[in-house]
């Protein structure tokens, strides 16, 4: 088995690469999808996101109000930490959980990825035999920032200045995929990826 972790900026087209390489046959599982999980209304995560933040981060039904909560973490490095601090522990058990239940099930020829934004702010490179970065330039991010998540633009520079720098991200990366041009081009370059990963996990089973 190949584990792979999948890092990048933010709106560099991660999501995307999971996607397709899920589409190639591998197993993927997500921080973000996790992240989701872990907010159910009434439960204690989004209890303490409630004292900590106020009562107006929530809807009237109880669900989180993504963009107010945003709207203060993304002003404040304080209040982002905070954050991270209440939301990162249940999301990275979660995550390990959804992981550890399926191990024992993979076959030996199985490429595991799993997507985590914050990877290497919490220094978990050692949860994967390698890492990959997609990178994006600056234009292009703050450009699907603002037409994905309806933001003026500086608030989009403010969610891309929020994550390490994507330069240093790109260097300490075991693969880097850039995503510059269109959408075939991404899915080209996910299919490199994959003929790339298949050769690692030869090697690696070669090696054991």
């Amino acid at each position: 088995m190949l584990s792979v972790g999948l890092t990048g900026g933010i709106a560099s087209g991660k999501s995307s690469v999971m996607r397709l390489l899920q589409e190639h046959g591998a197993i993927t599982f997500s921080a973000d999808e996790a992240a989701r999980a872990i907010l159910a209304p009434n439960g204690s995560v989004l209890t303490q996101i409630r004292q900590a933040f106020g009562e107006n981060v929530l809807h009237p039904d109880g669900t989180l109000n993504r963009s107010q909560l945003a709207s203060i973490v993304f002003s404040d490095p304080e209040a982002r930490q905070t954050l991270n601090q209440i939301t990162h522990p249940p999301i990275l058990r979660l995550l390990s959980a959804q992981i550890e239940s399926v191990h024992y099930e993979l076959t030996p020829q199985s490429i595991v990825v799993t997507e985590m934004p914050l990877l290497y702010e919490d220094h978990l490179e050692h949860w994967f035999d390698r890492v990959v970065v997609v990178t994006s330039n600056e234009a292009k991010c703050l450009s699907r920032l603002q037409e994905r998540n309806k933001l003026t633009p500086e608030q989009a520079k403010q969610r891309l200045q929020a994550q390490l720098p994507l330069q240093e991200k790109t260097a300490r990366a075991d693969i880097v995929i850039e995503n510059n041009s269109d959408y075939p081009a991404l899915v080209q370059a996910t299919q490199r990826l994959w003929y790339t990963l298949q050769g690692l996990l030869a090697q690696k089973s070669f090696e054991i």
